[in-house]
């Protein structure tokens, strides 16, 4: 007798009248794994020609990027701090390989071509020119 009122206190201890709540926690945080973004991985930059030879631009329009003086300023180019080239008139871009006659005084210069001073080296230049005007004017005062 005593063995199935045992019985049956095990049965009910075993199954509950009400369901279980089960409780699971889970991290707050992943575990610090390696990864292959380390710092110093920035964006690149897209340094380059913008814009192909013989292609048509407008005033402003920035022609190439560089970080050193890879390509150089010709006819109607200008030369940003940046090292960055662009028009400073309308017209067509036309790209040519020259010997390299720098500025000597320019940090641009002295940084990057110091070693070659004395020596005849050759460049991309990048020159602008001006679309022709049409000869359609009226003269309307003279003085």
């Amino acid at each position: 007798m005593s063995f199935t009122i045992m019985q049956k206190l095990s049965l009910q201890r075993l199954i509950p009248e009400q369901p279980l709540l089960t409780i699971i926690r889970n991290a707050k945080k992943k575990t610090g794994g390696s990864t292959r973004n380390r710092i110093g991985h920035t964006r690149p930059k897209h340094r380059g020609w913008r814009v192909q030879d013989s292609h048509y631009v407008s005033e402003g329009t920035i022609l190439a990027t560089q970080r050193t003086t890879r390509f150089h300023p010709g006819l109607n180019v200008g030369f940003g701090r940046d090292g960055t080239l662009f028009a400073m008139e309308h017209g067509k871009v036309y790209v040519t390989c020259e010997v390299a006659d720098p500025n000597w005084d320019h940090t641009w210069i002295q940084k990057n071509y110091a070693s070659r001073q004395g020596q005849t080296f050759y460049k991309k230049y990048f020159n602008v020119i001006p679309e022709e005007q049409h000869q359609r004017f009226r003269l309307i005062d003279e003085i």
